[in-house]
Parts: structure tokens; sequence; C-alpha cells
């Protein structure tokens, strides 16, 4: 498969009143064309501050990107790209669907002239024209009466069809890259399932390449084909999905994987819920910063930050149980040895 983006020693800290945020540490991945890649992680591990930063939506006032960072994209570093030229990729090549549809919507404009400034902005096309390929997306994500829904205003629909009505919104340049940030946030499980389904159709209807972002492990398993997992601002594990939920490497992996309610548990059982919490991105943490919740914790572990083991450009991860040195021990769904 051909590389669309490539991100190399993407770090990004944010000035507070407390400190300095050290919010994303190196991460470095890439995305094919036409790949799904999903990034799951706990919140506030720096998954949506990555996304973010592909595409320059950080405020500069607080946000700073390391001057070493690179994200290419078909050849062009986004991060050195003037304004006028970042604009004819943003929201063309590259489209974003935010977590909180309500709060991406202008609640004042209907959503078919939010739908018809977007497609103009980025095409030559007269407003009939645009109103058309307006309703046409509409339809394109599955929303009954798309001419009816150009006239309503966001709060008249529900958070589901919201969510449409944002994708829709993404795709109206026919972008190669869709970044999904949470996009099922704050919608009931059926909705949150008839989403997923719809990108994973639209995303092979179409041919783009899809980033999805989630804390959930568990809505990942059907959609996507590959799997990197952030923790603590760093890119811990990372391989094709059947790889992480059949064979996890690391141990927060594991313990996510065990956090996913299944049907065989007991009904009386307790869920699985992980000790202890995530790291102060304002430390160093010089070591892993799982180490902390880790029960196979070894004083290296705390000392120094291990390097990423495996295959390159397949199943690797960063945790010194990997070592030859390191005692054997058996992850929740793994295999013996890890």
């Amino acid at each position: 498969m051909r590389e669309l983006l490539t991100v190399k020693n993407l770090s990004v800290t944010f000035s507070a009143y407390n400190g300095k945020v050290k919010a994303v540490r190196g991460v470095s991945f890439t995305v094919y064309e036409g790949e799904t890649l999903a990034m799951v992680g706990e919140s506030g591990c720096g998954k949506s501050v990555t996304a973010k930063a592909i595409l320059r939506l950080l405020e500069r006032s607080s946000a700073t990107v390391s001057s070493d960072s690179v994200v290419e994209f078909e050849g062009k570093n986004l991060l050195t790209l003037s304004k006028k030229e970042l604009n004819q990729i943003r929201g063309s090549a590259i489209s974003m669907v935010f977590q909180d549809a309500m709060a991406s919507l202008n609640p004042t404009m209907t959503v078919g002239n939010q739908l018809i400034e977007t497609i103009r902005a980025h095409k030559k096309l007269g407003k009939r024209e645009a109103a058309s390929r307006a309703a046409e997306l509409l339809g394109l994500v599955e929303l009954p009466e798309p001419q009816s829904l150009l006239r309503r205003y966001p709060h008249e629909l529900s958070g589901g069809q919201r969510q449409r009505v944002m994708i829709a919104m993404a795709l109206s340049c026919d972008p190669k890259l869709l970044i999904a940030d949470e996009p099922t946030t704050a919608l009931d499980v059926t909705i949150q399932a008839q989403i997923l389904e719809l990108l994973q159709r639209l995303q092979k209807k179409l041919g783009m390449s899809v980033l999805l972002i989630t804390h959930d492990l568990g809505i990942v398993a059907g959609v996507a084909d590959r799997v990197q997992v952030m923790y603590g601002g760093s890119l811990i594990e990372q391989g094709t999905a059947r790889e992480i939920f059949s064979s996890p490497k690391h141990p927060y992996t594991a313990a996510l994987l065990t956090a996913i309610p299944r049907r065989s548990t007991e009904r009386r059982s307790d869920l699985y819920a992980l000790p202890g919490t995530p790291p102060d991105l304002r430390l160093a943490l010089d070591g892993c910063p799982f180490a902390a919740r880790c029960k196979y914790a070894m004083p290296i572990c705390k000392k120094q930050m291990p390097e990423e083991t495996g295959n390159v450009g397949g199943h690797s991860c960063r945790c010194w149980l990997q070592h030859p040195m390191a005692p054997r021990v058996t992850l929740n769904g793994g295999e013996e040895g890890v």
C-alpha cells in the first residue's frame, strides 16, 4: 500500500499557568491509502491533540509543535506550508469530523447554508449547483428527505442526524483522508453502531483513508484495519486489528481489552476497571508512562523508556517485557512469554 500520511516525531507542548504540559511525545505513524487506522486510548492521552496538530488546528498562543516534527501528506510537510497552501488541503484533501456535532454546527444557520458554504469555499460552484451537491451529500450519508433537511436548523435534528450532517460536510470535497475524532461521543449504543457502519461503507465506496480516534477499543474491532494504542502522549503498541485483539503485547492494551464488557461475563461480577490514574503530563516521564499502574513493572520501567520492538510496519510494542531477559508473563488475552 502507498503511504498517504506520514507523521514523524510529533511533539506538542501546551503552556499552562502551572507549567508546560507535554501532551504528545515523539509520536510517529503512517496512514496508508484506502485503510482505516484506529487510534485508541484513555481520555487525555493525546489522541485529539495529535489529530488537530496534523491539520494545525491548535491554538498557536498556547500550543507549540516541536521544530523537528514532520507531518507529510503526499510529499508535503503540512507543518511548513503557508496558510494559503494549507487551506487548499484542509477541508478538501483532508477533512475532519469533530466529536461534538452540536458545538461544531452553527446554530444560527440552516444545515443547507452550512453545507453550501463549505462546498463553495473549496469548489467553484454556483449556489444552485452547491445546493444540489449538498442534497446529494445528505443522501449519501443516508439521511431521509435531503431537500427538506437543507431548510432545517441543527437544533431540529437528533444527535445521530447532526453527526451525519458533519460527515456529509467532511465529505463535500471528496477527501483522500478523513479524520474522525470520537465521532460517536454522546450517542446511544444503537446510533454509535449505525455511524460506524456508515463510515465503513463510505470508506469502501469512496476509497478514502480513515483515521478513527476513540477511547473505546471495543468499537473498532469490526471497523479498523490497523490499531495503534496511545498512552501518556506516546504510542505504545500498534498492529493489525487481529493482532491487537488476539495477542496484545503491552499490559495497557491487555487492560483495555479486559475492560470491554462481554456477553459471557457473569451478571453479578464487577466490570474490570484499571487501577490508578494516567500520568501527569507536566512531568518528564523518563521511563514507561504506564509503569505506575502496571502490575508487571520492573525497576527499569520507571527509569528508561523502552525502545520499539517488533516487525517493521507490523505488530510493534514499547514494553520492557519484550526484552529477552524480562520475566515471562501471560497477558489477559495474550500469549505466554510475550
